[in-house]
């Protein structure tokens, strides 16, 4: 059975960092795995994506020079570095997977859903 494990969120300050993971398992080959938040009073927006097979990545332009994505396929784990954070990241943030999408940042691509990992930013 697919599933996906976030972890990692939590409370930071300003200008703090945190690292977010997403483990999947069930699969049987090697999915594009996206990052997506849910910011307060906003529709779901993708931040990253990554494809576990090459390792190319994609970021949302919000995020560009502060958020790096990176994968261990050997724990079948991305993980999501977060710098520089300001309030403006609080949200929930979701793993996703899918075989393969032309449109990372379209959630409604997506097949499989983590759970979701709370992250606030306090100013």
């Amino acid at each position: 059975q697919v599933r996906l494990v976030e972890s990692g969120g939590g409370s930071v300050q300003a200008g703090g960092s945190l690292r977010l993971s997403c483990a999947a398992s069930g699969y049987s080959y090697r999915p594009l795995m996206g990052w997506f938040r849910q910011l307060p009073g906003k529709e779901r927006e993708g931040v990253a994506a990554i494809y576990t097979s090459s390792g190319g990545t994609y970021y949302a332009d919000s995020v560009k020079g502060r958020f790096t994505l990176s994968r261990d396929n050997t724990e079948n784990t991305v993980y999501l570095e977060m710098n520089s954070l300001t309030p403006g990241d609080t949200g929930t943030y979701y793993c996703a997977a899918v075989a393969y999408s032309t449109r990372w940042w379209d959630a409604s691509t997506y097949s499989r859903w983590g759970q979701g990992t709370q992250v606030t930013v306090s100013s």
